[in-house]
């Protein structure tokens, strides 16, 4: 596993031994860019990242041309917009990716629903706060489920955020709701909203996670072990 931005190499031999993983660059390559991760629901899904992506080879033909004619070129277009830190290109190729990959889903049969309603709102959220600038200030992703991956840089996270709270309000006063990497207060101008124009959903969003790329799995002291003695048991205190 790797830290950073990483590729996963499709390969050619059959049996998948050169299907690896490769760091394209180290976490600290891109240090203004920043994840918030919405969380719509933690329900487990209905239909497993497995066994529906299986479905999908099966009996999609848009996932074939996908894999075959789309993603290598994707790939390629990704790799350059990280080196250059060019995050329109970087944000733009990130949303096409994600939704062609729900079209495949839907291409497949039996279709498989990963977005819902809420989804779709974020999805609708984010365009319409980058067309009132103008310019691709975020991007979303999803994966096999509902909740959206945010990507932005670090002068517009505090805004977005309080986007998403304007437009989907938490339930409780807040104080759980942004959880992760702390993050300054903003407000929020009556033009921005007015712009986004959408009515509230209140609970929409369930919480906010704030982060960003990190490295890969490292070696950490647990503190708790200074709390035990050479014998394993709890030293005594004085």
């Amino acid at each position: 596993m790797y830290g950073g931005f990483v590729q996963w190499r499709m390969g050619k031999q059959e049996d998948g031994k050169d299907s690896v993983a490769e760091q394209v660059e180290a976490e600290t390559h891109w240090p203004e860019l920043r994840v918030l991760i919405l969380v719509v629901s933690a329900e487990r899904k209905p239909v497993g990242s497995t066994a529906g992506m299986q479905t999908s080879v099966e009996t999609s033909a848009l996932l074939k041309h996908r894999a075959d004619s789309v993603v290598p070129g994707r790939m390629e277009e990704m790799i350059s917009a990280i080196r250059r830190r060019d995050f329109a290109a970087f944000g733009e190729l990130t949303m096409k990716d994600s939704n062609q990959f729900h079209a495949t889903c839907m291409d497949t049969y039996p279709p498989i629903f990963y977005l819902n309603d809420v989804s779709r709102r974020v999805i609708n959220l984010v365009h319409r706060y980058n067309h009132h600038y103008r310019e691709t200030r975020v991007a979303y992703t999803f994966d096999a489920g509902p909740n959206a991956v945010i990507y932005t840089l670090q002068q517009h996270v505090a805004e977005f955020i309080q986007v998403v709270k304007h437009f989907f309000p938490p339930e409780t006063n807040g104080e759980q709701f942004l959880r992760g990497l702390p993050v300054c207060p903003a407000s929020l101008s009556e033009e921005l909203t007015r712009a986004i124009g959408m009515d509230p959903l209140p609970k929409g969003i369930s919480y906010i996670i704030s982060t960003k790329a990190g490295p890969g799995p490292r070696v950490v002291e647990d503190p708790s072990l200074h709390l035990l003695g050479p014998d394993g048991l709890p030293k005594k205190s004085a």
